[in-house]
């Protein structure tokens, strides 16, 4: 019936509490994929600590040191048995089954839904700020894009359309794939009561890193996914938001421009490879949804 995919990197304490979680909706669960991001020491022996109940549907995979956590999500994706696969990151982790069981019946019974987004919760289940959620309303809604911590996918659109940009390495990907989704006909749903548990792990973060890589990738999805004179318009502007958020945040960052330059430079025979412009209809609803949030209503059941 699902699938659960979770990534992870030098985080076992975060991990063994993920996977502690899943044992809440195992009568759901067909499988279990963790892929290990080459951390070291590497976690393949805390799998041992996971419940008794799920430990036989965990299967395992490491992938070589620098791939990164969408090239690992885009595996999961591939090796899922089921249409139905719920990503999770390491750091966070079920509260109940409610959560997960509301998700998969919104897919189910709606075809036209290729992703459904959870909402970010503290420990205790409390919501995250509203700011800081998918959307900031409290009614299930379509949304522009989900936050990556906790998403449910149906693989077959996932797959038809290509999975994340791995050149992405880190950050983005989740908006450059509702982009896309979008753009074939496809919704994203969120779930404001669908809480799931984000204990962020400081482990590996920097906000050099951080600042690099926002601007580069939304860059790269203009470039891939906007008409191109929309994107020659926009690529600067968000340049120089890399200025702005650097002074804002005062963050150290020296070289951090020519390094996104030099990034943007190598990534354009790619660019000029795969680029797929969307329609300036998909466009103009995707600004609609970020700042509006329609009521998402299931179409009735068919009569017997």
């Amino acid at each position: 019936m699902l699938t659960v995919g979770i990534a992870t990197r030098n985080r076992p304490k975060a991990l063994v509490r993920c996977l502690a979680s899943i044992a809440l909706i195992n009568d759901m669960v067909t499988e279990i994929i963790v892929v290990d991001d080459a951390s070291d020491p590497p976690v393949g022996p805390v799998l041992g600590e996971a419940p008794k109940a799920i430990a036989d549907k965990i299967r395992f995979m490491e992938q070589p040191a620098g791939s990164g956590y969408i090239v690992a999500r885009n595996a999961m994706m591939r090796l899922a048995s089921t249409e139905y696969v719920l990503l999770l990151d390491d750091d966070a982790y079920l509260i109940d089954a409610r959560a997960v069981r509301h998700a998969l019946d919104v897919a189910q019974k709606n075809p036209d839904v290729g992703a459904v987004a959870c909402a970010q919760a503290e420990a205790d289940g409390s919501p995250w700020p509203a700011a800081m959620q998918p959307s900031p309303v409290e009614y299930v809604c379509y949304v522009a894009a989900y936050i990556g911590f906790a998403h449910l996918l149906r693989r077959s659109v996932f797959l038809q359309l290509g999975g994340y940009q791995e050149s992405f390495h880190f950050y983005g990907e989740e908006k450059d794939y509702c982009l896309r989704l979008l753009n074939a006909g496809y919704h994203v749903v969120y779930l404001p009561h669908a809480r799931v548990a984000h204990v962020p792990d400081p482990s590996g973060r920097s906000e050099s890193r951080y600042l690099r890589y926002v601007v580069r990738n939304d860059c790269l999805s203009a470039l891939y996914n906007e008409p191109l004179l929309m994107a020659l318009l926009t690529v600067p502007l968000r340049l120089a938001r890399y200025v702005a958020m650097r002074r804002h945040g005062k963050v150290d960052d020296a070289g951090g421009l020519r390094w996104i330059l030099g990034e943007l430079a190598a990534a354009l025979p790619g660019i000029r490879r795969d680029r797929q412009p969307m329609r300036w209809s998909s466009i103009r609803r995707w600004r609609r949804l970020r700042r509006t949030w329609p009521a998402f209503v299931a179409p009735p059941a068919a009569s017997p």
